[in-house]
């Protein structure tokens, strides 16, 4: 059931996707897949089960920018996980994840205390994850985060900004605790204690 049930950039669903490089598939079965046009994975990229992918807000919406999501080459995205794009996620070459990581680009504002969340504005901001990195179990991934290239963030973290390249980071938020200096090897830094 898993290989008949999986997409491929042979499929007739794989070909409703922007672009779905050679050698890649989304493992079955799929959580939420919506709005595919706008989703760009590249080659040899796995994504495992249960996953979700999704552009806009609903499907069949008409995006601003395309791509919304793009997923490079070589990627392995975690089972269970969610990327949820509303206006940009690029997600480098080299990329792997633990299972259950979570990334968008829109938050939920709660600028007025008597309107229902829902109805109040939802702010966008682009995500970046650098080529060769790798999300731990459990990382979620908010608007606005830059993550660097070769870049560790460890299980459970929550990464709401910039982290460095060659850098490792935990917490909530995710704050880096080595980084790598070329001449010197692994660094702890000083202020994560």
């Amino acid at each position: 059931m898993g290989r008949v049930g999986a997409i491929g950039p042979d499929d007739r669903t794989g070909r409703r996707f922007g672009r779905f490089g050679a050698g890649s598939i989304i493992c079955f079965p799929t959580n939420t897949v919506f709005n595919e046009r706008y989703i760009h994975i590249g080659e040899g990229t796995m994504i495992g089960r249960d996953a979700t992918l999704s552009a806009g807000m609903v499907p069949g919406q008409q995006c601003l920018s395309d791509p919304v999501v793009r997923i490079g080459d070589r990627c392995l995205i975690g089972k269970g996980c969610g990327i949820v794009g509303h206006f940009s996620i690029d997600i480098g070459d080299d990329v792997w994840t633990g299972h259950h990581v979570y990334i968008t680009d829109q938050n939920h504002g709660y600028e007025d205390v008597t309107r229902p969340i829902s109805q109040q504005t939802q702010p966008e901001q682009a995500v970046v994850i650098g080529d060769g990195s790798w999300l731990g179990f459990g990382t979620v991934v908010l608007p606005g985060a830059r993550i660097g290239e070769h870049v560790t963030i460890g299980a459970n973290s929550v990464v709401t900004g910039e982290i460095p390249s060659f850098s490792v980071a935990v917490g909530a938020p995710a704050r880096v605790v080595r980084r790598y200096v070329e001449g010197e090897g692994w660094v702890r830094v000083a202020d994560a204690d």
